[in-house]
């Protein structure tokens, strides 16, 4: 039986022409949505738009995040197709430096924050007055375990997911009113190319091997497993749906049940 619990609702998803962001895109559209991307990465953006089968379904545009005139120009081209939106995914991110703190460098420190916090200012400033058309919608952010526990060693990553939580508890207050539900997704350690090279800086650090840095990532959740970009893809689908009307302001962990970051 397919799936059409987002039949005709509109998504705008930042940062989502590859890794997770393409997950939930993909996921979105499979289940009935029209979805808007942008992403800094012009030759996926080309990709995607020679693609037939994603003709009237995606619609994507080069966009840097953390510019705000890039992501202003970016809403004004959305606005050309719609009016108005359903749902936002605040999926930009970067993994940031690794090191002690009075090791890194400044400008990679803020270049995090930038990227990881600012950025959904920048989008959710520009969406909020979309989703208010709509009458009801969803915020969705997309944070980490990082964000609740901390990350030794990737102190700009874990502030800024820390920033990141702070930011949907304040905006399911301020938005509860007009039915814009917000809530943040906390992904586990996810299998893919930010791992690798998170894994790959991790290793370079502590001198030891990457397939050790691995083995102690999947042991970090009882489920002793990774977690797949699809499985992201998922719970902000189900966030967006009729099904999670009810649900804001929740900090929700998609980790296999995480009891450490270390």
């Amino acid at each position: 039986m397919t799936d059409t619990s987002l039949k005709n609702k509109k998504i705008v998803i930042s940062a989502g022409a590859s890794g997770i962001g393409w997950a939930i895109t993909k996921i979105c559209i499979l289940r009935g949505a029209q979805v808007f991307l942008c992403d800094v990465d012009e030759k996926l953006i080309k990709k995607i738009n020679k693609n037939n089968k994603y003709k009237n379904k995606i619609f994507a545009y080069e966009c840097d995040a953390s510019n705000e005139t890039d992501v202003i120009n970016f809403f004004t081209k959305v606005l050309k197709k719609t009016k108005k939106i359903d749902a936002l995914i605040n999926n930009v991110g970067i993994a940031g430096p690794t090191g002690t703190l009075e090791k890194l460098d400044s400008e990679e420190w803020e270049r995090t924050i930038q990227v990881n916090v600012v950025s959904h200012f920048y989008f959710t400033k520009q969406a909020i007055p979309m989703i208010k058309k709509n009458k009801s919608g969803s915020v969705i952010n997309l944070s980490s375990g990082a964000g609740i526990m901390g990350f030794p060693l990737r102190s700009p990553y874990a502030a800024s997911k820390w920033a990141i939580v702070g930011l949907t508890k304040t905006l399911a207050m301020e938005l509860g009113k007009f039915k814009i539900r917000v809530n943040a997704v906390c992904p586990g350690t996810i299998k893919g190319d930010r791992m690798k090279r998170v894994v790959r800086d991790k290793a370079k650090f502590l001198k030891t091997s990457q397939r050790m840095i691995e083995k102690e990532f999947i042991s970090m959740a009882s489920m002793n497993s990774w977690i797949y970009e699809e499985d992201i893809g998922k719970m902000c689908a189900f966030l967006i749906s009729s099904d999670a009307e009810r649900i804001s302001g929740q900090i929700i962990g998609v980790d296999g049940n995480a009891t450490r970051l270390d």
